[in-house]
């Protein structure tokens, strides 16, 4: 029996990151984890440094307090990020692709998970200010912010390349995503609501995990299409 053929727009050739870049991505996240969780000094000094100096200038200026609110909040915030994911998923189920859609919402839904559970192991306090000009909730390691911004936005620009968008799409698209990922870690440390340890966690366990789900997809795509004559 043959498999129902992908929807034109979808059916490229593998799309996928190399799984090196998966491999050293969870490597490094893994020491980070390590590191943090039995605080070692000069990671932690490092943290504090750069965190003490950002919200030093942060106190003086209001009005880029506000920018980076706003920003973190609504633009760059998770559930955003989720928002953009449910409709790409949308849109994949009704061209025909609902192996694709489904993994891509599972992957979302791993990131969530792997988030929370990273949090309560290591259970890293947030920094604290006596002048705070924002807050947040729950355990710091990794930045949930800068986690879901890597797998969100790496999710969509895989979907792109594998619809075969127009080039400059995919060029603004890869834009958009890099200052978002980039933007949307720089606004959790200039709130003083992250250490920057947090926010390469993130950024690494999102990258790790962003690439094993397409990495998987892709091969297990190609053996169903053998398999399936």
């Amino acid at each position: 029996m043959h498999s129902p053929p992908l929807s034109p727009t979808l059916r490229t050739r593998t799309s996928s990151p190399p799984l090196w870049a998966g491999v050293v991505c969870g490597a490094l996240a893994l020491v980070l984890l390590a590191l943090v969780a039995v605080r070692w000094s000069p990671l932690m000094g490092l943290d504090r440094d750069i965190a003490e100096a950002l919200h030093r200038r942060a106190v003086t200026e209001p009005g880029l307090v506000h920018v980076n609110r706003v920003l973190t909040d609504w633009l760059w915030d998770p559930w955003t990020m989720r928002a953009l994911i449910a409709v790409a998923v949308i849109l994949v189920w009704r061209r025909g692709a609902r192996l694709l859609a489904v993994w891509v919402a599972v992957t979302t839904l791993v990131s969530s998970l792997l988030q929370q559970g990273v949090k309560a192991a290591v259970g890293r306090e947030r920094p604290r200010w006596p002048d705070p000009v924002d807050s947040a909730h729950y355990a710091a390691f990794p930045s949930g912010h800068a986690m879901t911004a890597m797998v969100s936005c790496g999710l969509l620009l895989w979907l792109l390349r594998r619809s075969a968008a127009h080039r400059r799409v995919r060029r603004a698209a890869l834009a958009a995503a890099a200052v978002s990922v980039l933007g949307v870690g720089l606004t959790r440390l200039y709130l003083g609501v992250h250490w920057p340890s947090d926010v390469v966690g993130g950024w690494l366990l999102g990258a790790a995990l962003t690439v094993f789900a397409t990495v998987g997809y892709d091969r297990f795509a190609s053996r169903h299409r053998t398999d399936g004559g």
